[in-house]
């Protein structure tokens, strides 16, 4: 680092802008393809009648966060323009183009990718209700700062990345110690890989590892997640101390985290949670001479490299997170700590977590449909869950099976949510939209005459079940949950 200039962190920037404008387009093509039959006109929870009630008194507009649909009234034609202006934006971001130019124009693309995202979240309800929503929301906001090929990157701005990190791996670390007897006797990792929302196509060899390595596995979790995040703040060194060692340590922590989070990558679906993780990790890796522009201008200045506008402009930025970062400090201490929990309505500084506690059992709601009186059950496959117990889970993150996670959830509450019930009408209408969400429809577009929903209990086909009956789960009926409901 070079005071205000971090000449070292362009291969960085290279990563963050072109990592996170990639997965804003995986974010917007999962809302392209999704947001409507969950949230639209016709959707399950439809976002119009929020935005109505919301509309009805002018002291309900807080309670979202900022949407442009506040000042245009939501269409589903609008949104899937919002949606494909968000794909062309970030497509052009990933090729590097805007990157070519003054440090604006990517900074006018990363906001708009930003504004148009939190536009989308700010309605999409418990849909939208994930906390790398708002980590993406972040990481695009701090984006819209790194600059262009012009200049080196502002040491501020990627301070600002480092700190980001920090709240995202210490945060999860921090309320897993304070959360469930699974992560402190090291045990959590035995259930893990088998109760996650929606396991992956190795998750299974990696229920199936020896109970020492899940051991390993908790203790690893806690060394990077407790310890290593500090070391991506000793590139700050730097300035002071002369030689590449500061900025060794950094990178070496970074590494670790890296490795940490595609570990999970292999072994679960968890949307884009990993690699926006992934992606901001690279914020540490300060490679000399790599990525960084060939010829200073404004060499002059006490921020080599850097005109003084940008120079103003990235430290007001660093200064405003610096003030909306205390409620997230604080949080990270606190007995109570929140998990992915926002303190301001634009989605900064937020507090981070994940799984402090681990469920035991996996169960799951299967939905079936019958097409007469004769109650002949047959079921419909989502994309993402466990159904088919032959079936060889899938990898679909970093796409976000919204349906299927929020299927994950519903046996953990006390009660079904609405929108589930809403589900299994459109189901009986053979909704066309909502049948598109599915894997599979057993009456081929046909109108069932009955739908309910089946709790079954899941677990991993042991290596010689798996030899004798050809399956990956094996399942156990419990009750049914809902219905039957069926056609007035």
């Amino acid at each position: 680092m070079d005071g205000f200039a971090a000449v070292d962190f362009g291969f960085a920037r290279e990563v963050l802008q072109r990592g996170i404008a990639a997965l804003y387009l995986v974010a917007f093509v999962s809302t392209l393809n999704q947001f409507r039959p969950l949230l639209g006109e016709n959707g399950l929870l439809p976002a119009p009648v929020l935005l109505d009630w919301v509309g009805d008194k002018p002291s309900r507009r807080r309670m979202l966060h900022p949407t442009l649909f506040l000042r245009m009234r939501y269409t589903d034609r609008r949104l899937a323009a919002l949606c494909w202006c968000g794909i062309i934006v970030a497509a052009v971001l990933v090729l590097g183009i805007p990157q070519l130019a003054p440090p604006w124009v990517p900074m006018i693309a990363f906001l708009a990718l930003w504004l148009g995202y939190m536009s989308v979240v700010s309605i999409g309800q418990t849909f939208y209700s994930f906390g790398w929503e708002m980590l993406l929301l972040e990481a695009g906001f701090l984006a819209a700062f790194l600059g262009s090929n012009e200049q080196p990157p502002s040491t501020v701005v990627i301070v600002l990345f480092w700190w980001l990190l920090f709240r995202v791996e210490f945060g999860a670390g921090m309320i897993k110690i304070r959360g469930g007897r699974e992560w402190r006797d090291l045990t959590a990792l035995m259930y893990h890989h088998e109760t996650q929302p929606m396991p992956g196509p190795l998750s299974r060899q990696a229920h199936l590892l020896p109970r020492w390595f899940h051991r390993a596995e908790v203790v690893g979790n806690h060394i990077a997640q407790l310890v290593v995040p500090f070391f991506v703040f000793a590139p700050l060194l730097s300035i002071w101390v002369p030689g590449p060692v500061p900025q060794i340590i950094g990178t070496i922590g970074a590494l670790i985290m890296i490795a940490t989070q595609l570990w999970l990558v292999a072994t679960g679906n968890f949307a884009w949670l990993n690699w926006v993780t992934i992606v901001v990790a690279f914020s540490a890796v300060g490679l000399p001479g790599v990525g960084s522009p060939s010829e200073r201008t404004d060499a002059g200045a006490p921020w080599p490299g850097i005109p003084l506008y940008w120079f103003v402009l990235t430290s007001a930025v660093g200064l405003l997170v610096i003030a909306l970062s205390w409620p997230a400090l604080r949080n990270l201490f606190a007995r109570r700590q929140l998990m992915n929990a926002g303190f301001n309505r634009w989605q900064i500084a937020n507090a981070y977590g994940a799984f402090g506690t681990v469920t035991k059992e996996r169960v799951e709601l299967v939905v079936e449909g019958a097409a007469d009186d004769a109650l002949l059950w047959r079921e419909y496959e989502f994309k993402g869950k466990p159904g088919d117990v032959r079936r060889v889970p899938g990898q679909f993150a970093p796409y976000h099976l919204r349906l299927d996670w929020l299927m994950w959830f519903l046996p953990l509450g006390r009660s079904l949510d609405d929108w589930f019930t809403v589900f299994l009408r459109r189901l009986l209408d053979a909704d066309a939209p909502t049948l598109a969400l599915l894997r599979s429809d057993p009456f081929d577009g046909e109108r069932p005459r009955w739908v309910r929903a089946v709790s079954y209990r899941y677990r991993f086909a042991t290596r010689s079940e798996r030899r004798a009956l050809g399956v990956r789960w094996v399942r156990t009926r419990q009750r049914v949950v809902l219905g039957p409901l069926g056609l007035r």
